[in-house]
């Protein structure tokens, strides 16, 4: 796709959202059910159902997804949409690149071990490796705005208000 094709494409998109600005909230979803004998869960991502579970530091297999992983799966793949979109945007040729992020985690945290240790992560790297002729200016920009509309980045840099609700089975009478 090239930058003629991709506006065409997105021009009605976001000429809409500009006409009716709700129409540009758009409700995410997703839906994971527990494993049935293993600590788990089973993710179906509308593409395939990948089984999370407890990472080997916290006394998991390996044999099952890490949440911690695929959330920074998350932030690779949107990362490296949306740097494809900005160059081809831009007008930008990137002959082949690669997007890594890596994170550290204090595994005492979430297992209770030590309370001053946090859950979570402490910092994330994300690195991006590009084969271009581009400019050091151009390639500056070309960061710059794949992290200023990377929807995955800019949620965990920011402060999204988050809420938790649930729902238990009536017991039987």
């Amino acid at each position: 796709m090239n930058a003629d094709e991709l506006r065409a494409l997105q021009a009605p998109i976001k000429e809409r959202y500009r006409q009716d600005a709700t129409a540009g909230v758009v409700t995410l979803s997703s839906h994971g059910v527990l494993g049935d004998e293993q600590i788990s869960c089973k993710v179906d991502t509308g593409k395939a159902i990948i089984e999370a579970g407890l990472h080997p530091a916290s006394g998991g297999t390996g044999l099952a997804a890490c949440s911690g992983n695929m959330l920074l799966d998350a932030l690779v793949a949107c990362a490296g949409v949306t740097l494809s979109a900005v160059a081809t945007a831009l007008g930008i040729a990137v002959r082949s690149g690669a997007v890594s992020a890596a994170g550290d985690l204090d595994f005492r945290g979430t297992l209770g071990v030590a309370k001053d240790a946090p859950v979570g992560f402490k910092n994330i790297r994300l690195t991006f490796d590009l084969d271009t002729d581009a400019s050091p200016e151009q390639v500056a920009k070309l960061i710059q705005l794949t992290e200023r509309y990377c929807v995955v980045y800019q949620t965990l840099r920011g402060d999204p208000e988050l809420s938790v609700a649930h729902n238990v089975a009536a017991k039987p009478a």
